[in-house]
């Protein structure tokens, strides 16, 4: 039996989850206007363990947010994933920001090309865009964002955090923006699993975060005159 904590913050949501057998069972997330993952996290854990009735030595290992995202969320995430990991002699399991963000859009879009938009600050953004297949048509980048900004991939669904931004700044593009799906720990169930059965762990000692700092201003390639 493969029991699974799951772990997210690297955005403004908390959330955590537990998965049995590649099966969502519980969650608990929320949303806020700041970073309030030192207040909630490990309360968050112990209130859905308690609740399941699952003792934390039946873990099969801990699933964290690998990155990109916000530094301080990451970094708090990755922390309380590695003392759990190291007091349960249990293996570490990241999951792409992007890659379980996607995970959550294709739920809804099995059809379409998702594109996952993390907040960054300003008008700047982590992104990944995915076929309906589920390949990678742009690779994870950080990038500032414009009018045109992956116009090449247009018509695609926009998902995340960073969405609601472009409302306004793509509203006359071909684009469906959905700002209401989030990064959740729900998104890591399917890929956490997968790489719990390959044996896909990381060094516990040594694993940080992908914080991806650089951003690119990614221009249009249409001609201006």
């Amino acid at each position: 039996m493969i029991r699974l904590l799951h772990i997210e913050t690297s955005t403004k949501v908390c959330s955590v989850a537990l998965s049995e057998n590649g099966v969502l069972k519980d969650f608990i997330e929320t949303h806020s206007d700041r970073y309030i993952h030192a207040e909630k996290l490990t309360l968050f854990i112990e209130e859905l363990l308690q609740r399941n009735a699952w003792k934390m030595d039946a873990l099969s290992a801990i699933v964290v947010s690998g990155g990109p995202g916000s530094y301080t969320g990451l970094r708090i995430g990755v922390s309380t994933a590695k003392g759990l990991c190291f007091a349960l002699d249990i293996p570490l399991i990241s999951v792409s920001s992007l890659d379980a963000l996607i995970e959550l859009g294709r739920e809804k879009y099995p059809e379409s090309t998702i594109c996952g938009l993390i907040d960054a600050r300003r008008m700047e953004a982590f992104s990944k865009i995915e076929d309906p297949l589920g390949n990678t048509l742009k690779t994870i980048s950080a990038d500032e964002l414009e009018a045109t900004t992956y116009e090449t991939y247009d018509p695609f669904i926009v998902i995340g955090d960073g969405a609601e931004k472009m409302l306004k700044i793509w509203d006359e593009r071909p684009l469906t923006i959905d700002n209401n799906i989030h990064s959740s720990a729900k998104g890591q169930v399917k890929l956490a699993t997968n790489s719990f059965k390959q044996e896909q762990f990381e060094d516990i000692a040594y694993f940080e975060p992908f914080y991806l700092k650089d951003f690119i201003a990614t221009k249009s390639k249409k001609q201006h005159f």
